[in-house]
């Protein structure tokens, strides 16, 4: 049986190896995950590294979320297509969200798509922030370090000139970009809306040509209809590095689970259903800021479906292992922090 045979078996077995946990079983939450499952088997059929397609979204309002799925839309078989990890990695996806713990996430009645996800690909449960509240988070895992800070100030009150993803990711002659859902515009350094400065740690460096670099790289979401992001998925220019946040409300920082959920559900079909992520190349990140063990998905081809890590690992694991991925030297606390990539299998 194929590595996306897992979905479709019934019954269960459980290996263990290196700190993580394999389960073989078929796993059923609500009408969403039995369209996952669906979807994945039928995937096995079709030969398909990464089926679906995300429904369209409207502007936000002031108080609800800015995407709506119905509940029974199509997830996508993103994980278990492939046996073993690409040689090279094309395109890492980092999706933030907040606040919220595993047991807060996985399993929830709120959370159906992220359940049924994180069940079909891989989730950590101990994975840890490096600082608190969000900001130290945001920065700790872009330049492997929060730099002193404890607090959620603006970028004129952290001017940082410290080397970061970002910086390297364009030295190494690749492309980085971020795409900030409600941001007013190209790296808005104040907060405005539902968009938060602090949740965005590309508009806190200020060295070598990180402020001109924020200018053009640094830019509003879109919708799942059309923007930078749909664009750039729709016309296979994904950057190497893509760093997407939600708004204060679709990333459960404002509003419920429910509504990440439902955010996340219009979302990461679009980007697994993309020529970028078909090719088998791409690895894609959901990591919530805090607090520890906080909630994350990780989402791949080569990702056996059911993997659960019980290693412990934290934000600079995620910066090593992307640096590892684009073939970058490690930062600061990168160094000896976790590599993701055997236990995840990416």
């Amino acid at each position: 049986m194929s590595d996306g045979g897992h979905l479709c078996a019934s019954g269960s077995a459980v290996r263990r190896f290196g700190g993580t946990r394999v389960h073989k079983y078929q796993w059923i939450v609500g009408a969403l995950a039995g369209a996952l499952v669906a979807t994945a088997c039928a995937g096995q059929h079709e030969g398909a590294s990464g089926i679906g397609s995300g429904p369209t979204t409207s502007g936000p309002s002031a108080s609800a979320p800015s995407s709506s799925v119905p509940p029974t839309a199509p997830a996508v078989a993103a994980c278990g297509s492939a046996a073993v990890p690409p040689a090279s990695v094309e395109h890492v996806v980092w999706i933030f969200m907040e606040n919220h713990t595993e047991a807060e996430v996985v399993g929830s009645a709120q959370a159906p798509f992220e359940t049924a996800l994180a069940h079909s690909c891989a989730t950590a449960t101990r994975w840890s922030a490096v600082g608190k509240p969000s900001l130290p988070n945001y920065l700790g895992a872009t330049s492997g370090t929060t730099s002193g800070i404890h607090d959620d100030a603006s970028p004129d009150a952290h001017p940082l000139t410290i080397d970061n993803l970002f910086r390297q990711v364009r030295a190494s002659n690749h492309n980085e970009r971020s795409y900030e859902e409600s941001m007013p515009g190209p790296c808005a350094l104040s907060s405005s809306g539902r968009y938060a400065v602090r949740h965005n740690p590309a508009a806190y460096y200020q060295g070598a040509d990180d402020r001109a670099a924020c200018g053009s790289d640094d830019v509003p979401l879109g919708t799942t209809a059309a923007g930078a992001l749909h664009d750039d998925l729709m016309a296979d220019r994904l950057p190497q590095l893509s760093v997407i946040t939600p708004d204060l409300c679709d990333d459960t920082h404002d509003c419920a689970v429910s509504a990440g959920d439902q955010w996340l559900s219009a979302w990461v079909p679009l980007v697994t259903a993309s020529p970028a992520y078909r090719r088998g190349r791409t690895v894609v990140f959901v990591v919530w800021d805090e607090p520890t063990p906080l909630a994350n998905i990780v989402v791949g081809p080569s990702v056996r479906p059911g993997t659960t890590v019980t290693a412990p690992v934290d934000h600079y694991s995620l910066l090593r292992t992307t640096e590892e991925m684009l073939g970058l030297p490690l930062l600061a606390g990168a160094r000896g922090a976790a590599d993701l990539r055997p236990l995840f299998g990416i």
